[in-house]
């Protein structure tokens, strides 16, 4: 089940999910993508095309309940980046939490698709999406990278390595100590919808890219960035 993605559907992915049900998945995903180092992936990415001094719009699409986003405002705030923040996401429900979550943060949400951002914003330098393309089919991710692309804006994605200690290892420690049952469900189906590098080189090519790089992260991620704005 390691050789190719899963395309079983996540819970999450469902269009009715119980509110508190919800919420709670969001409190413990935050803590499983800070305890593991996976901000720290999206920060150093981040590092490597943006240029001191230079504004940037970002969008964080698929933004949830906003943790994301809440740690590069922090983090955008201690190192003195400029970067007006935005979040993206197509759940109301999602939005309203991360409204409150974000309370305080020069951070603007937006409930809405992805692909109809252009409607609410004239320019996006940086598309960010962390762990929101394992989510996606292969035909959908082409169309985000080329979304990018057409764009001109630079893309980058940490998600998840497709792999077998990943998934065990997930699939333990959430029996053990989650009290959610989306979690208990979709953390290791979320390694098995996750990427081989391969993989990833594939959808790439596939959507034209040519300005792109492949990192391995600790923890069994991937950092991906896609310059869409390269000449």
């Amino acid at each position: 089940m390691f050789k190719t993605r899963s395309q079983q559907k996540e819970l999450l992915d469902q269009d009715e999910i119980p509110e508190q049900d919800l919420f709670q998945n969001l409190r413990e995903l935050d803590f499983i993508n800070h305890w593991l180092g996976g901000y720290d992936i999206s920060f150093n990415a981040l590092k490597k095309v943006i240029r001191p001094g230079s504004k940037y719009t970002l969008v964080d699409i698929g933004c949830g309940g906003g943790d994301t986003l809440k740690r590069i405002s922090n983090w955008n705030e201690r190192a003195g980046y400029e970067l007006d923040l935005y979040g993206v996401d197509y759940k109301p429900v999602c939005i309203a939490y991360a409204s409150e979550n974000l309370k305080g943060k020069a951070v603007q949400l937006i409930c809405d698709d992805y692909r109809h951002i252009f409607r609410h914003l004239k320019q996006v330098d940086i598309i960010h999406a962390c762990l929101f393309c394992h989510h996606l089919a292969e035909a959908q991710l082409v169309e985000l990278i080329r979304f990018a692309l057409e764009n001109r804006s630079i893309l980058v994605i940490n998600d998840l390595e497709r792999n077998r200690l990943a998934y065990y290892s997930i699939k333990w420690l959430t029996q053990l100590f989650s009290k959610s049952y989306l979690v208990k469900n979709d953390a290791p189906l979320s390694v098995l919808r996750g990427f081989k590098k391969k993989e990833w080189l594939h959808i790439l090519q596939k959507a034209g890219a040519v300005h792109f790089s492949i990192h391995n992260k600790w923890a069994f991620r991937h950092e991906v960035i896609v310059y869409g704005n390269a000449d």
